[in-house]
């Protein structure tokens, strides 16, 4: 598993739960957090970590050229 894959696996899967926070996850109250604010975070995490896999795919198509 290359390391762009990794990352384009990983900001795939904290951009859904992210969204799921920040979409049902009104309701549920903690005293510390709220979670729809880190489901947010971790949307914006998460785009930011596909961002990256996507460059590192790029870059490694130009490479074997």
């Amino acid at each position: 598993m290359t390391n762009a894959y990794k990352q384009l696996l990983e900001g795939t899967a904290t951009l859904a739960v992210g969204l799921a926070l920040w979409l049902f996850a009104g309701d549920v109250e903690l005293h510390v957090v709220e979670l729809p604010k880190i489901g947010v975070v971790m949307m914006c995490w998460g785009g930011a970590q596909l961002l990256y896999g996507s460059y590192l795919s790029l870059g490694g198509q130009r490479s074997k050229r």
